[in-house]
């Protein structure tokens, strides 16, 4: 038994500890095949001729991911009788040839449609400060298992923000790379017009040490000599309107941050996103309808009925309504490329508001979900690439903040990360 055995061993006895809260958390724990895949990476780390870039880290598995052997349940009873998966997902091989060890399939919300983390099925994980609170969504149980130390990375998808979102409430890094970036190939869809999957870490050297692996990319990593400034775009009409006090005032103060550093902060007309927000609404029913809506009649009796309703939306839609949609995307996709050449990064406060209640988001779901939801969103909706970075608070948990680069940007908005990880 090595060193690799050793620690996944110690995690699985983290687990055990934490009880009945450890429930919420899996669609799948089984330690025995932790077990046998920690002794095989073990085996493969011993005998590779190079170092492997995730030598021994235990990764977390969204249950959207395939794995041989294993039912993809997307977090919803609907598919738990279906056949277990044929291989593994491109990304699950990749990680394991990189020296690390799946970790456990984790909760979700419902086909990954809620931004969250509500599952009626397997549970509701509060977040790592609050068990009262939620943990974000969709990638719920992701999340948790890297906050409380059970896993080195969580591998999520992000439609909407569901890396993002659930990183920021955790105080992870949480990167949704360029939708075409990393392959979506064995993940069980939601809308493919946004599905993306990515890395959620303690880190920020972690996530580009995933995202690498999963994207077959070399991340450079910047040094002290990386020192010229750089221009932000400072959103105005969308992302900051309407924040909570709290995330004003980490808002307000990062921005101060950056400009004593030396960075140019330069205010650009985003209301385009906000105005088109519908869209994402749309597109995403539409296709998730595509997929389950031969399935409605088994989601009225199995299913999460607010995942139903938003699947149903699409059904109220005409034609041209559709097509009005997809339409006004890719005006507003270029629109946002054009903004974008006056900066470098866009950097906004990845949420509107700090975690709200469990009970509160069970009671007013549509409310407070489309507000967790407004800023990642309008990412998506704009087909950038972003990640979340935490950002220490004064008496209480972290806020965080996000930056953004158009489609095929990674390696800017990576190095610009990089750049500002010590201002945080």
């Amino acid at each position: 038994m090595g060193w690799i055995v050793d620690k996944a061993r110690a995690a699985i006895t983290r687990v055990d500890q934490l009880g009945e809260r450890a429930q919420t958390l899996f669609t799948e724990f089984d330690p025995e095949r932790i077990l046998a895949d920690a002794g095989r990476a073990e085996q493969r780390v011993a005998t590779s001729d190079r170092p492997l870039p995730l030598a021994g880290m235990l990764v977390s598995v969204k249950d959207l991911y395939d794995e041989a052997g294993i039912v993809t349940t997307a977090g919803s009873r609907l598919l738990q009788d279906q056949p277990p998966a044929s291989k593994d997902a491109p990304l699950i091989t990749r990680i394991k040839e990189a020296g690390a060890v799946p970790f456990s399939r984790t909760n979700m919300s419902e086909f990954a449609y809620s931004g969250v983390g509500l599952n009626p099925h397997y549970g509701t994980p509060g977040n790592v400060f609050d068990e009262t609170r939620i943990s974000g969504g969709s990638t719920s149980g992701g999340a948790l298992t890297v906050a409380l130390g059970l896993a080195d990375i969580a591998l999520g998808t992000d439609t909407g923000g569901s890396v993002r979102i659930p990183s920021a409430i955790n105080g992870l890094v949480g990167f949704k790379p360029s939708r075409q970036a990393v392959s979506g190939d064995g993940i069980h869809p939601l809308a493919p017009t946004f599905d993306t999957p990515g890395p959620l870490a303690r880190d920020l050297a972690t996530a580009i040490a995933a995202f690498d692996v999963m994207s077959g990319q070399k991340t450079p990593m910047i040094t002290e000599f990386d020192t010229l400034p750089l221009t932000f775009a400072i959103p105005e009409n969308a992302f900051v309107t309407d924040l909570d006090d709290t995330v004003q005032a980490a808002w307000d103060k990062f921005c101060k941050v950056l400009r004593k550093a030396g960075h140019s902060l330069v205010s650009l007309d985003f209301g385009f996103l906000q105005q088109a927000i519908s869209v994402n609404k749309i597109i995403v029913s539409v296709e998730a309808h595509k997929i389950y809506g031969k399935d409605i009649k088994k989601l009225e009796s199995c299913g999460d009925a607010r995942v139903l309703n938003r699947i149903r939306f699409c059904e109220t839609l005409s034609d041209g309504d559709i097509a009005d949609a997809y339409g006004l995307r890719d005006q507003v996709i270029a629109q946002f490329n054009a903004q974008m050449s006056h900066a470098d990064i866009l950097l906004a406060p990845t949420l509107q508001m700090m975690a709200p209640t469990i009970a509160d988001t069970e009671a007013d779901f549509d409310r407070l979900n489309a507000a967790m939801l407004r800023n990642t969103s309008l990412l998506n909706l704009a087909d950038a690439c972003a990640i979340s970075l935490p950002v220490g608070l004064s008496g209480g948990n972290p806020g965080a903040i996000m930056l953004a680069a158009p489609h095929g940007g990674d390696q800017t908005l990576l190095a610009a990360a990089q750049r500002i990880a010590g201002l945080l």
